[in-house]
């Protein structure tokens, strides 16, 4: 600020001023950042929650994590495959393959 009024009581209150102005600018803005910040902290916590899985209180039900579901489905593809193909004579494939045996009257046909 070069110029001056002349007066001093006035030529205070301008510097005041903008130095509040000045400071609230900056409060806003670090409020913004601050705000930003803390959201992505939250979804960064969720999102480490839903990955480890969360244990049981009281209330709620425990939610498992990525590695125990994945642990899931993998057991529930082995079972269907052992359904699904020719092995020990116990599976759906084989009483298949017997059934067709038993109706056509020869060897199954190769799929």
């Amino acid at each position: 600020m070069s110029e001056s009024t002349g007066i001093a009581a006035v030529d205070s209150v301008v510097l005041w001023s903008l130095a509040a102005v000045a400071i609230a600018g900056a409060l806003g803005l670090l409020w913004r950042l601050v705000r930003g910040v803390r959201r992505i902290a939250t979804r960064v916590d969720d999102f480490v929650d839903d990955w480890n899985g969360v244990p049981g209180r009281p209330g709620v039900p425990e939610r498992p994590g990525v590695m125990e579901r994945l642990d899931r489905i993998e057991t529930r593809v082995e079972s269907i495959e052992h359904e699904v193909t020719p092995n020990s004579g116990h599976s759906m494939r084989d009483a298949i393959n017997r059934v067709d045996v038993a109706v056509s009257g020869g060897p199954p046909t190769p799929p």
